[in-house]
Order: C-alpha cells, then sequence, then structure tokens
C-alpha cells in the first residue's frame, strides 16, 4: 500500500509498502518491520536496510516474511547540516594482531590510569589543571589504538570502584579514541577527541565525594550540585590557555541533548559540536555498562538499545547507529548465555558474523564449572546446530561470579 512516512528528522517519499516472504528479499531491500518483535530476534534495531547475504541469511533464520519500503529518501535539517558535511576520510588497518599489541597495550593502560588519576587529584586539591600530563596520556592511548584498538579497549573493562571517575573519564576517552577511528578521523583529530574524553568530566572534582558516590537518592540541592558539573568543568579548563578549546566546549556541553532537553543551557542540535556528539554517545554507554547513579551495571547490548530508542532525541542519529556497529553485537569481554543454557566469555568477534563470535565456556547447560574451551559459534552453525549455537542473552560483569577483571588480570587476551 502506498502511505506516505514522516519521522524526526527523516522524511520518506510516497512508498509501496509491501509484505514479501523472506525467501524474496534482494540486496538493496529496505526492511521497515518484522512479522515479530524485534526484541525477540539479535537486530539492534528496525528499519534498516539489506546490504549483505548475510543480513538476508540471518532474517530468514528468525522470520517468514516482512515488511519492505520500496524507496526511503533520507532528509536532514538545516540545523543538522553543519555536522553532516562531508569529513575528509582515512582508512586504518590493523598494524599488529590483537596479541602482538597486548603487552604494550597494558603498560599504556598501566601509565595512563595512572597519569588521569593524579591529574585529576590535583584539581581536586585546588592545585593548577596539568595540561601535559593529560596530552601525555592521550598521545600514548592513539598510538596504541592506532596499532590496533581491541587490546587497550578491553582493558578498560577493569575499574576500581574507588576510583571510579578517573576510570570512567579514561574509559571514555579509549573508547572516543577508537570510535574515531572507526570513522576514519585523521590522527590529530583522534588526540582531540581522547582529550575531550579523559577532561569531560573534570568538573566533578568540584562536586563534594559523597554526591559523587551516588549509592543513594539524592536531594533536589544535591541534585543541583551534581549537574554544577559542566559549568564546573568550563571553568577549570578555560584558565588553561594551552589546551584545545574544543576539550573546554565538550566538558560544558557533554549533557546537552538534540532536542533542547539537556543541561546546563538547554542547547538543541545547532550549537552542538561533532566532538561533544561523540562523547555524550561514549559517556552515556561506559555509565550504562559500569553502574551510575546508584544503577547496577547492565550489559553491552543493553546500553546500544537504550542508546538506540534515543537517536535523533539525545543522541546524534547517524553517530548512535555507527557507534553500535563499531562496538558490535557482542564485543570482546562480553558474557553470554547461549540458548542451550551454557555460559562464557566472547573473546573474539567474527567482523563477517557479527552474531557468531568465538566463546570461552565457563559454565555448563546446567550452570556448573566446566573445563575452559574455546568455542567458535560460526563453526557451530556449519556443523548443523541450528540453534544452540545462538547467542540468547548477554550478561553483567559478575553474573555466575565470572568476572573479566580477574581474566583479563590473570593474561586472558581477546581479539
Amino acid at each position: 500500500m502506498k502511505k506516505q512516512v514522516v519521522r524526526k528528522g527523516y522524511v520518506t517519499k510516497e512508498s509501496n509498502r509491501r509484505q514479501i516472504p523472506v525467501a524474496a528479499l534482494e540486496i538493496g531491500m529496505y526492511i521497515s518491520e518484522l512479522d515479530r518483535p524485534w526484541l525477540e530476534t539479535p537486530f539492534l534495531m528496525q528499519g534498516f536496510l539489506v546490504e549483505t547475504m548475510d543480513h538476508i541469511h540471518l532474517v530468514q533464520e528468525f522470520c517468514h516474511f516482512v515488511h519492505i519500503d520500496a524507496v526511503q529518501q533520507v532528509y536532514v535539517p538545516p540545523e543538522e547540516r553543519s555536522v553532516s558535511q562531508q569529513r575528509t576520510r582515512k582508512h586504518y588497518i590493523h598494524k599488529v594482531s590483537v596479541e602482538d599489541e597486548h603487552l604494550a597495550a597494558s603498560g599504556v593502560y598501566k601509565q595512563a590510569r595512572s597519569l588521569t588519576k593524579s591529574v585529576l587529584d590535583e584539581v581536586r586539591l585546588g592545585n593548577a589543571f596539568d595540561a601535559e600530563k593529560a596530552k601525555q596520556t592521550v598521545a600514548g592511548c592513539v598510538e596504541s589504538i592506532l596499532r590496533n584498538p581491541d587490546a587497550l579497549m578491553w582493558l578498560g573493562k577493569i575499574r576500581n570502584v574507588d576510583n571510579h571517575v578517573a576510570d570512567h573519564c579514561l574509559n571514555v576517552a579509549i573508547v572516543a579514541v577508537a570510535f574515531g577511528r572507526y570513522l576514519d578521523l585523521e590522527e590529530e583529530e583522534l588526540k582531540e577527541i581522547g582529550l575531550c574524553g579523559l577532561l569531560h568530566d573534570i568538573g566533578k572534582m568540584k562536586v563534594p565525594p559523597d554526591i559523587l558516590k551516588n549509592d543513594r537518592d539524592l536531594s533536589a540541592q544535591e541534585e543541583l550540585v551534581l549537574k554544577s558539573h559542566p559549568l564546573q568543568g568550563r571553568n577549570i579548563l578555560m584558565s588553561n590557555r594551552s589546551l584545545f578549546n574544543g576539550a573546554t566546549d565538550v566538558a560544558h556541553c557533554h549533557h546537552e541533548h538534540l532536542d533542547g532537553s539537556g543541561y546546563p543551557r538547554g542547547l538543541n542540535a545547532v550549537g552542538i559540536s561533532f566532538y561533544t556528539r561523540i562523547i555524550a554517545i561514549v559517556d552515556l554507554y561506559d555509565n550504562f555498562t559500569t553502574g551510575h547513579g546508584g544503577k547496577p551495571p547492565r550489559s553491552s547490548l543493553a546500553a546500544m538499545r537504550h542508546l538506540y530508542s534515543l537517536r535523533g532525541k539525545h543522541f546524534d542519529d547517524k553517530l548512535v547507529l555507527q557507534f553500535i556497529q563499531c562496538i558490535g553485537l557482542y564485543p570482546p569481554g562480553s558474557i553470554v548465555e547461549l540458548r542451550n543454557g551454557q555460559v562464557g566469555i566472547v573473546i573474539s568477534t567474527n567482523y563477517k558474523n557479527r552474531r557468531l563470535p568465538k566463546v570461552l565456556m565457563q559454565l555448563d547447560a546446567n550452570k556448573q564449572k566446566c573445563q575452559s574451551r574455546i568455542i567458535n559459534l560460526a563453526d557451530q552453525k556449519q556443523q548443523g546446530h541450528k540453534q544452540e549455537h545462538l547467542i540468547k542473552d548477554v550478561l553483567i560483569n559478575g553474573t555466575y561470579d565470572i568476572d573479566i577483571n580477574e581474566h583479563i588480570n590473570k593474561g586472558l587476551v581477546f581479539s
């Protein structure tokens, strides 16, 4: 049937939406609706372009029929065009394997963690902000991520509850640089976005520690104090003339939303910079997966779905989709439960079929400890295991006493 579809930030011309059996799917078709709720499938988003045969095979595995739109045209509103302009592309390759980078990344991470804590502690004590230490921290991270981003990203899963802000700032920097690499930003831009991530929450050093713990409901006055940290961060960073100006903007604006519902100034899309949009996404992702504001940590997949639900409202629509593609459904370090009840740790992404990674098994179908062994879920599928090779759910760190920190400290290398 012909239908005029209008979405915020999008316009679809008069189009023929029709139902077809999955056997009739072809590359280039736009699937607008499934025959079941999308949460019952491994798709992170409902409404996507069929680009590969893998897409077709995955849809055929879960659905009997789908609805397709024959015509889809994207409209970018005027206030968005300034940040959607064509950017210079620089394509990166992995210069070394993750195994070869692991030892170097461990040293980089240890030094970066120490420097980050030192920088933030100095500010907390009322001393001058050390921009050179911050730049040194980011430079080491960028060098490692340019060689191979995976090693440093997995080390970022290590957390100390007594050092939450510093660990959070460092990991936002690491993930932001890795995301920037995925976006093919220039090396200098990667250093800038890393600095923005490292310093985005520096204003929290002026917030009382008992409010920062945030393991209880805050009073209205305490909430106002906590929400003052973007302005505090702006004031701290503006005092240093040698610092990249974009870092000050990000510290001030990373809680602004595209629809104007954020704080401290209620800016809308036109006032929110490209770097700020990136850090806002990474900030939420890291807080969501590590626990924040008295809430328990949630899985990477849950974080992706939450980001997706807020695209075009709080967060840049295109950047959210690119971030989801960058991180993937089951990033290494994810604890997953298979449909047969077994539980393991994802140690390697299958870039040809991201829903079928390599998993280091930890528990059998009865949730009892089993001998650690690596299962390649893609091989399981080829051997005819239609259902049991599929991932049923992504679990949070600590489920069934499986601690990622413990495995990393023992030398587990993700790839």
